[in-house]
């Protein structure tokens, strides 16, 4: 017996053989204070074993009667407890209780897994076990929260603000939005809509991070960081998540397509290939730094 825990051994029953299952400490000792009131009843006949055992709820030497429970001890507890007897979905019985005991400890903080509740439970088959237990709204939408699916397919992507140039009036003629895309900056007012976001392909608007003007850029003091959520289709995610070689995919799939300066990238590399020179890390934003995918 564990602290707060005690096991209780279950008899055969209709759904399993005999097992213990462990139980709050406050049913040990309500079955031992019971144990202690009993009155002396003579052994009684287990039909599923073919066994004379000593029943735990007896009445003048006989075993209480099948519905006993379900018919006449939960209404009585129900009306002691001033709640109905019914509700929408159907009387209230002790298999209410147990699908509700089951549902509690799966929807718990630290949940019982399906099969450790099915051996909880005392079930054959784990569809059984399923029939049982209710998920919970709050579980359901911490599942739904923890598997990230808004999170996939919207990223953060840091934008850097030249406030000298808005503040002078000339940002209608030089750049003043950057977006950090961790090998370079964006310059393109439009680059959430662009096409080749994430892989520019010598487009007049980028600015690769190893150039003097972009280390000038990430030195310039008043410049303000922010952050922008951009959605990102799966062939961009694949781009983000695994590298190198699904960049020179997407750019082969837009080799066509004219990017926001005009020029397609067929025109702009007229071998039809796109030079990649390539550290081995992800294309992902960084702090400033010049790892990364560089386009060259």
């Amino acid at each position: 017996m564990n602290e707060g825990i005690c096991n209780l051994d279950v008899p055969v029953n209709k759904t399993s053989r005999a097992f213990t299952k462990p139980v709050d400490q406050i049913v040990g000792d309500a079955v031992r204070a019971w144990e202690t009131q009993l009155p002396e009843q003579p052994a009684a006949l287990d039909e599923k074993t073919a066994e004379l055992v000593n029943f735990l709820f007896m009445f003048r030497g006989h075993r209480i009667a099948g519905k006993y429970i379900n018919g006449t001890l939960v209404p009585i507890l129900c009306k002691k407890a001033e709640m109905p007897t019914k509700d929408a979905r159907g009387n209230i019985t002790s298999h209410r209780a147990r699908s509700t005991i089951a549902s509690q400890l799966f929807n718990a903080k630290e949940p019982m897994s399906l099969f450790e509740l099915q051996k909880w439970l005392g079930h054959k088959w784990a569809n059984s076990t399923q029939y049982y237990l209710d998920v919970s709204p709050t579980k359901l939408a911490n599942s739904y929260r923890d598997a990230g699916y808004f999170a996939r397919n919207v990223r953060a992507i840091e934008v850097l603000i030249d406030r000298d140039v808005v503040k002078n009036g000339t940002a209608a003629r030089e750049p003043w939005m950057y977006y950090d895309l961790g090998h370079g900056y964006c310059t393109f007012d439009f680059f959430e809509q662009c096409k080749y976001r994430m892989v520019c392909a010598k487009c007049s608007f980028y600015r690769p991070k190893a150039s003097s003007e972009a280390q000038l850029l990430e030195g310039k003091s008043n410049l303000m960081r922010l952050r922008q959520g951009i959605p990102l289709t799966e062939k961009e995610q694949a781009a983000v998540d695994d590298g190198v070689e699904a960049i020179e995919i997407l750019l082969k799939q837009l080799a066509d397509v004219p990017t926001p300066a005009g020029p397609t990238p067929r025109q702009l590399h007229p071998s039809g290939l796109v030079q990649l020179s390539v550290t081995p890390t992800k294309l992902m934003p960084s702090d400033g730094g010049d790892d990364g995918v560089r386009m060259g």
